[in-house]
């Protein structure tokens, strides 16, 4: 078979922009779940993906900083490079998802996903590990969704933030990784059916392994649905 007949064989499915960088480690676990979500048969079955993995955005969790004009800037040098849809490699980011929509093109959003699986799991009481910024975007969502979110309790919450960046900084073994199962148990501990991963950061150190009730990786979710939107041409 002729080349150019082997490439206009290749089905077409849209080019999807990553907004990454939050932290970078995140951002390549979830490229590296996206890979794996997508059904192939040869390399070029895989989706186009265009990443901006920028570690320069201005840190979500401080609150006299503002990430919404880089974020902006970096979705539309996606669109200007290429991309059809978007999506957000960080949970905590989606607080400034407008100005990411503000170039027009369809965003994944991470935190319905997340919901949507919950609702798949029937796990109506759900415990959300998440920055305070994402634990206030995921109660909201949540509760429009028909779904009851368990948070920390605030000494706990500081202690999920100061692991928080120590996984930031590469710190993914034993010790990390104890710290946060038991944060989670503690979720399990209030009531919560499920368990969501509400921080890119989180399964890089915890696995369904560790919990006695259904994990949901918003990233695994997320890298999913971005299949399905882009390969399968599900709404996003």
């Amino acid at each position: 078979m002729e080349p150019a007949l082997r490439s206009a064989r290749v089905p077409q499915s849209k080019v999807l922009g990553v907004l990454g960088g939050m932290g970078p480690a995140a951002t390549l676990d979830f490229l590296a779940k996206l890979q794996a979500a997508t059904p192939v048969k040869r390399e070029q079955d895989h989706l186009r993906v265009l990443v901006d993995i920028n570690p320069k955005v201005p840190d979500r969790n401080v609150s006299a900083s503002d990430p919404g004009p880089v974020l902006a800037a970096m979705a539309a040098g996606l669109r200007d490079g290429g991309a059809q849809v978007l999506a957000i490699a960080c949970n905590t980011a989606h607080a400034y998802a407008n100005e990411v929509r503000a170039s027009g093109l369809p965003l994944v959003d991470m935190l319905e996903t997340a919901g949507l699986a919950a609702q798949a799991k029937s796990a109506g009481v759900v415990g959300v590990l998440g920055t305070g910024l994402a634990l206030g975007l995921y109660r909201d969502r949540f509760s429009h969704m028909g779904l009851e979110v368990v948070m920390l309790d605030d000494h706990e919450q500081v202690e999920f933030m100061a692991l928080l960046y120590r996984i930031k900084q590469g710190h993914v073994g034993p010790d990390s990784r104890e710290t946060m199962a038991a944060l989670a148990h503690r979720l399990v501990g209030k009531g919560a059916q499920s368990v969501v991963a509400g921080c890119t950061e989180v399964p890089l150190v915890l696995s369904a392994a560790d919990l006695s009730v259904p994990f949901l990786d918003a990233t695994e979710e997320l890298a999913k649905r971005c299949v399905a939107v882009c390969l399968e041409g599900v709404s996003a």
